[in-house]
């Protein structure tokens, strides 16, 4: 079925942008796997070619496109399986709140070197007690004349050991009820005395991908880094979330498609008593099935897709995709990797990191429950 969400530029922008990907991207994943973090020349290049502010404001050195833009740059880095280099965090997750909540100053101190690649920026939410309670953070930020002074620790966070800087959620009010309203946002350039990071942390999938803890002790950052207003923190989260979700919806069934796709062709090459796997009615309704609910969530996410570059509020619909494109994420390669037999346990076939990859889907952004939650609530099934 032909997608017709794109207009002919999206479409030349994906052909100029699949090259690029192909030729200067797809050479260095492998190694990023190993090494277990990919190169800053990569994304300096990245922004060089203006990969990293297509759907930013042309006035900080954007490119000005609507979200289809950012979507197809993560379909295509998600068809080579270059998970290693997280654009969709930096660019789609962390840039929106820098051109939503900061200053004219601040934009140019941070935003322009984000977009041109010269500044890698993550966001610090989960904390070791803490994952999807975010007005229950413990990082403390203290005002001390013109400056906070931050205390506290994060876990989990991806571009951790990249990043030069960080979107930090913090506690500035601990006694404020209800307590989100206690939470704000500071930025925290990674030079700063007081920050630290901690090892690069070894994981099950997305091997490539720099994930960290990160350290504040007395660090103390200028109060002209508050990102926002003191104490609307939460509310800028939960509004920034929508794209969050989305994003990774949007990874997590283009994912889908490369491992179907992958499958579809192995099974007609591989043969078992004779004939081509393929030809085993098993084969034929298993892949029947996914592919079916493949290009079910497809089209979901893609009506999904134009309605927030609209500028629609989707916090159910986006939830729904989330939730129901990364369990079927999880499901697929599973069952991708069992048509492939002994050999899909070996790490020569991309399935077997394809399913090991799937695993946290279901976890960062927001857990399938915390989806499950946020639907019902949009339902009136919350008694509060």
């Amino acid at each position: 079925m032909k997608r017709t969400i794109f207009s002919p530029d999206h479409e030349l922008f994906r052909q100029q942008f699949r090259r690029y990907a192909e030729a200067e991207v797809a050479p260095h994943v492998e190694r990023w796997n190993r090494q277990g973090i990919s190169d800053r020349e990569a994304w300096r290049a990245m922004g060089a070619a203006g990969y990293l502010g297509v759907a930013m404001p042309e006035a900080y050195g954007g490119a000005g496109g609507d979200f289809l833009y950012a979507a197809i740059v993560t379909e295509e880095l998600c068809r080579i399986r270059a998970h290693a280099l997280q654009v969709s965090l930096h660019s789609d997750i962390c840039l929106p709140y820098l051109v939503s909540y900061t200053s004219e100053a601040q934009k140019e101190r941070f935003l322009r070197p984000a977009i041109s690649g010269d500044k890698l920026v993550a966001i610090a939410m989960t904390e070791p007690g803490t994952g999807s309670d975010l007005a229950a953070v413990q990082t403390r930020a203290v005002r001390q004349g013109d400056a906070y002074v931050v205390d506290g620790s994060k876990t989990f966070i991806s571009n951790g050991q990249n990043a030069d800087l960080v979107i930090v959620v913090v506690k500035t009010d601990p006694e404020a009820q209800p307590a989100r309203r206690g939470i704000s946002l500071l930025l925290v350039e990674a030079d700063r005395p007081g920050f630290s990071r901690g090892r690069n942390l070894e994981k099950l999938g997305l091997k490539g991908q720099d994930t960290s803890e990160l350290f504040f002790s007395g660090c103390r950052v200028p109060a002209e880094n508050l990102l926002g207003e003191e104490g609307q923190g939460f509310r800028y989260l939960m509004e920034k979330l929508q794209q969050e979700r989305l994003i990774l919806a949007v990874g997590s069934i283009a994912s889908c498609q490369r491992s179907l796709a992958d499958t579809i062709a192995y099974v007609k090459e591989r043969r078992a008593f004779g004939r081509p796997v393929a030809t085993f009615q098993n084969t034929q309704f298993t892949l029947a099935e996914l592919a079916t609910e493949v290009q079910v969530g497809q089209t979901f996410i893609d009506q999904l897709m134009v309605a927030h570059a609209r500028g629609e509020s989707l916090v159910t619909e986006v939830s729904m995709a989330k939730l129901w494109v990364t369990e079927l994420q999880k499901r697929l390669t599973s069952r991708c990797l069992q048509l492939f037999g002994g050999y899909g346990f070996m790490d020569e076939y991309p399935i077997s990191a394809d399913y090991a990859d799937a695993a946290v889907q279901t976890i960062y952004g927001g857990t399938s429950e915390i989806m499950k939650l946020i639907i019902a609530r949009q339902l009136g099934l919350d008694d509060k």
